[in-house]
């Protein structure tokens, strides 16, 4: 007899380090730093959201072993930011034999959520978390930050990426994917010893496909206003024919595929498809919406009201 009792592996509790505090884009500092962080009303510079994937994958590995970094997908919403020195744990759903998805979540210490999240392994995948949420936004009202952003925007070329042991990652990731390394949560020897992995090649961390993709988004030309800051409030990475691997060329196509707005945030969902150096094998693919703070803009209110006139 069996049973249908939903079980929960959990990972230990971990203190992710913040490793964006120096980020710049549009010429001034990002929500990282703490002096900015303050100047908005939080706390301080918040760990960055794609930190929290690394605790996930030895609970993914453990139900799905390597088929995780081949065909796995991880879909989060995110809830409540880490400061650096708070702990997080990670909680993954124990999935009936057979089954290709369940859910994942994080929590501090204290039990407060962290970010609550979908986990499948493909090809074929149910609903994820985001593409459900997506379905439910409601169409935003005049916006400012992404007054000429469209849904359906494409980026203007492709863009050339890839990620060395020891490359800087440029401004908007000011580190290496070694530093990185040197602090991950969870560490694996398949991130930096050929030998030791099964593709016989070190591969990427799931944290770190959005460093490898958000690294080049500059190139994208997408018409938004600034200076202003934004977050991670959501964040899709999935494995097509993966895993990616450290020093390979590879390509990404980005396109708006919704639009949306809250009290305090302009969201711009933005779908970016990773190919190999071809251009034409797909091998993985990445959702974020980034969610601009309204307050950060300069102007904002005399800018909608502006916005706001000219609607017919």
């Amino acid at each position: 007899m069996s049973f249908d009792t939903p079980l929960v592996l959990r990972g230990p509790l971990r203190a992710p380090r913040q490793m964006l505090a120096d980020q710049e884009y549009g010429g001034h500092a990002s929500l990282h730093d703490d002096e900015m962080a303050k100047s908005l009303g939080f706390r301080a510079g918040p760990i960055e959201g794609p930190t929290h994937f690394s605790q996930f994958d030895p609970l993914l590995t453990r139900i799905w072993g390597r088929l995780w970094f081949e065909r796995g997908c991880i879909s989060a919403h995110y809830l409540n930011m880490v400061i650096e020195g708070e702990e997080v744990r990670a909680f993954a759903e124990m999935p009936l034999p057979g089954a290709r998805s369940t859910r994942v979540w994080a929590e501090k210490a204290d039990g407060t959520p962290v970010l609550e999240a979908s986990a499948s392994v493909g090809p074929i995948h149910p609903p994820t978390l985001l593409e459900t949420r997506m379905q439910q936004l409601r169409p935003p009202g005049p916006l400012v930050i992404l007054e000429e952003v469209k849904v359906g925007m494409t980026g203007i070329k492709d863009e050339q990426v890839r990620m060395d042991p020891d490359q800087h990652m440029g401004a908007l990731y000011p580190f290496s994917l070694n530093q990185k390394l040197a602090v991950i949560t969870e560490n694996s020897r398949w991130y930096s010893d050929a030998a030791a992995s099964p593709w016989l090649r070190p591969i990427i961390p799931f944290e770190m496909i959005s460093v490898l993709v958000q690294s080049a988004s500059r190139e994208a030309g997408f018409p938004m206003k600034g200076p202003a800051i934004g977050l991670f409030a959501d964040l899709e990475v999935r494995m097509i024919d993966g895993p990616l691997f450290v020093g390979e060329d590879y390509v990404v196509r980005r396109e708006v595929v919704a639009l949306a707005e809250s009290r305090r945030t302009e969201s711009c969902w933005i779908r970016s498809r990773i190919f190999d150096a071809s251009g034409e094998r797909q091998v993985a693919e990445m959702l974020l919406n980034s969610a601009s703070l309204k307050n950060s803009y300069a102007g904002y209110e005399a800018e909608l009201a502006r916005v706001s006139r000219q609607l017919p």
